[in-house]
């Protein structure tokens, strides 16, 4: 092995490194590795946004402790299989022979090699064969992507019971964060200063950092609502504006409607996207494009209906596919245009040329939504921009417009009563499980049908401002924002994308849709409140909220508050408040 190897390793490796960078460690990658040396630590974590580099380093921090005999041995621990493979092969380059085709039943590693790569579910099926492995030798082990070790409560006491005496233990993640409080093994968590523990990085390099420097791509997010109608179990059918103030139930089954492959939402929104791939392919002409999909089912609808669009059969990845790695791979070696793959688009699917993304997945999590971006952001050359197309959810919305937020994992909670937190709190648990299944497709198979989808554009979402509000599908509008260059900097997006809105409102276009918006909004402030009386006067009275709502509904008329008029809702806000004085 050889540190000087590991220095000329490109720093983006197994991808190509961004423009600019090539030649030698990157600024955080530098400064990570002298306070990893300086400091030398059992445990060290390091968060870095996808692309940034985080193979690079771990190998320069491994060649380090070889050449200096601290450690004897590498162990990697990564998610998937495809990546088993792809550490091996950067290792290599820097002279480090890693064995990625390594099974339990052998018990060791052969001779030639120094060192194997597991997945974190190998490691579970018989940790203690790899704890008396870590203890045969001075191991260094690498866990790639560590937030894995909490899917399971199993793999996580595996993994410490594995590796508790390993002589050093370098974690790495892209998306250190988790939606459940299970502890993540060899991570330190600190209390914050409203008592909630948290994740406690030794070095972070965020999106934001990344982008400042040239090293991601900026991403644009273009939102689509529509109207949905669908028939619920009991037989009644309900009509809702994706995108619109809803309850969290209604908006699940209009997403949900949006999503079906038999409507016109997802058709839509998928030439949409190939139109914006054409454009990019104008300056990035290698670019490509993948569709995230909630189960294989719809994967496989979805890849018909690109295949009428385009004329190109897409590359179709589903998770019972023996072929899947060869699949991508192969994806991202040629020119072909879409790629259509289960929502479960863990770590190991890295190519580099995606450059257009279709988020058509009922998962809601952050930990997910922040995985399937990533697959998007990796720079190759400057001026490089990422285009994700996503329903017009509040949610999904929210988790796009704080990409530049840094977050840690907390094993607590604060209370709230928001009732706006996840539509569907899948956590996706056994990557291979989450690959097969949907859980929320299984939740709410039977509770209704879909009967019409239709999308509209509503506008575009960059450095969280919205761009083009109001504009209407197949517009003058909608097509100036599909058809912005493929290749613009960070500053020159925001300028072309404040220049077109200019020019938006210029022809009047939107104006009446972007001022039903506003009453839109406040109207979901007024249901907000309302929901927040609800819950102080059922606690009050010792009621569930839904009676409470029940006898608001039945005294001052009026349909569900879902689709309750400015009106309904203000008249119930008035009666609850008389209740709490003892007024009915």
């Amino acid at each position: 092995m050889s540190t000087a190897a590991a220095s000329h390793l490109s720093p983006a490796y197994p991808e190509r490194a961004a423009w600019g960078t090539a030649g030698k460690l990157r600024a955080w990658q530098a400064a990570a590795l002298e306070r990893y040396l300086a400091e030398r630590p059992r445990d060290f974590l390091a968060v870095a946004t996808p692309g940034a580099g985080k193979t690079t380093f771990a190998l320069r921090v491994a060649t380090e402790l070889l050449d200096r005999g601290e450690v004897q041995r590498i162990t990697v621990v990564a998610p998937t299989e495809h990546l088993k493979v792809q550490w091996a092969e950067a290792a290599a380059k820097v002279g480090i022979r890693i064995d990625p085709r390594f099974a339990n039943a052998q018990g060791r590693h052969g001779r030639d090699y120094d060192g194997i790569a597991v997945t974190y579910a190998g490691v579970a099926s018989k940790p203690l064969l790899h704890r008396a492995r870590t203890e045969a030798a001075r191991t260094l082990v690498i866990l790639d992507e560590i937030h894995h070790g909490g899917d399971a409560l199993s793999w996580g006491e595996a993994i410490r019971e594995a590796f508790e005496p390993a002589q050093r233990r370098l974690s790495l993640t892209g998306t250190p964060f988790r939606s459940d409080t299970v502890a993540i093994p060899f991570v330190r968590y600190e209390m914050d200063g409203e008592g909630i523990l948290r994740s406690s990085a030794d070095y972070t390099y965020g999106y934001a950092d990344a982008l400042r420097d040239g090293v991601v791509r900026p991403v644009l997010f273009l939102s689509y609502g529509g109207t949905m109608r669908w028939r619920t179990k009991v037989g009644d059918e309900l009509e809702a504006r994706l995108g619109e103030p809803l309850t969290k139930d209604v908006t699940k089954q209009a997403w949900r409607t949006a999503l079906d492959p038999a409507g016109e939402w997802v058709p839509s929104v998928l030439r949409a996207a190939d139109k914006r791939l054409t454009e990019v392919r104008r300056h990035v002409e290698d670019a490509g494009g993948l569709v995230i999909a909630s189960d294989q089912r719809s994967a496989r609808a979805y890849a018909r209906q690109l295949h009428e669009i385009t004329g190109e059969r897409p590359t179709v990845v589903l998770s019972d596919d023996a072929g899947a790695s060869a699949k991508i791979e192969e994806y991202a070696e040629d020119t072909s245009r879409w790629m259509v793959a289960v929502r479960m688009v863990s770590e190991g699917v890295d190519v580099p040329r995606l450059c257009v993304g279709v988020y058509a997945t009922s998962t809601s999590t952050p930990l997910f939504f922040a995985q399937a971006v990533g697959r998007f952001v990796r720079a190759r050359r400057r001026g490089e921009t990422a285009s994700i197309f996503l329903p017009n959810v509040s949610l999904l919305l929210a988790h796009a417009g704080s990409m530049e937020a840094e977050r840690d994992h907390a094993l607590s909670k604060k209370a709230t009563g928001d009732d706006e937190e996840l539509l569907w709190s899948e956590e996706d648990g056994l990557l291979a499980a989450a690959n097969a299944t949907d859980s929320a497709s299984d939740e709410l198979e039977g509770s209704f049908e879909a009967l019409h989808s239709a999308a509209e554009f509503d506008h575009v979402l960059f450095d969280a401002e919205q761009f083009g509000l109001g504009g209407l599908p197949g517009s003058e509008d909608e097509e100036d924002y599909l058809g912005l260059p493929g290749l613009l900097e960070p500053d020159q997006v925001a300028h072309v994308l404040r220049e077109r809105q200019k020019k938006q409102v210029g022809r009047g276009g939107g104006k009446e849709r972007a001022e039903a918006v506003s009453a839109h909004r406040a109207l979901a402030e007024q249901r907000k409140e309302l929901n927040k009386l609800v819950s102080a006067y059922a606690q009050k009275k010792g009621q569930p909220h839904a009676v409470v709502h029940a006898e608001l509904r039945r005294v001052c008329g009026g349909p569900e508050l879902a689709t309750a008029t400015t009106e309904q809702v203000q008249a119930r806000v008035e009666r609850i408040r008389h209740w709490f004085v003892g007024r009915r």
